[in-house]
């Protein structure tokens, strides 16, 4: 998983990772209602980027149009003063395969 570290232009921290859509039925209903649950425990503004598409990751409703499939690589980007801790919360989802 790749980890970029930057410092956006009002002295923000921006965080942004690479993830695999790992789970058998890719990104549906319930690992997208966990994504969003979790990104909005944030205070940070957090975006998931699929192909040239890109949406908010605290609503549940943009998260299901990426229709993003297994196998398929999602970028997580977080700004503010948690990204980081965002960022990676929302890492460990993928990794853990949102518990299914």
């Amino acid at each position: 998983m790749d980890i970029n570290n930057q410092t956006g232009k009002s002295g923000g921290n921006t965080q942004s990772r690479q993830v695999v859509v790992a789970n058998a039925h890719g990104l549906h209903a319930r690992p997208a209602g966990k994504l969003a649950q979790q990104a909005q425990a944030f205070k940070a503004d957090i975006s998931i980027i699929h192909a040239e598409q890109e949406v908010d990751a605290k609503s549940i409703l943009d998260v299901l149009t990426l229709a993003a499939g297994p196998g398929e690589v999602l970028e997580i980007r977080a700004s503010g003063s948690d990204a980081e801790e965002a960022a990676n919360a929302l890492q460990n989802l993928f990794a853990n395969k949102f518990d299914e």
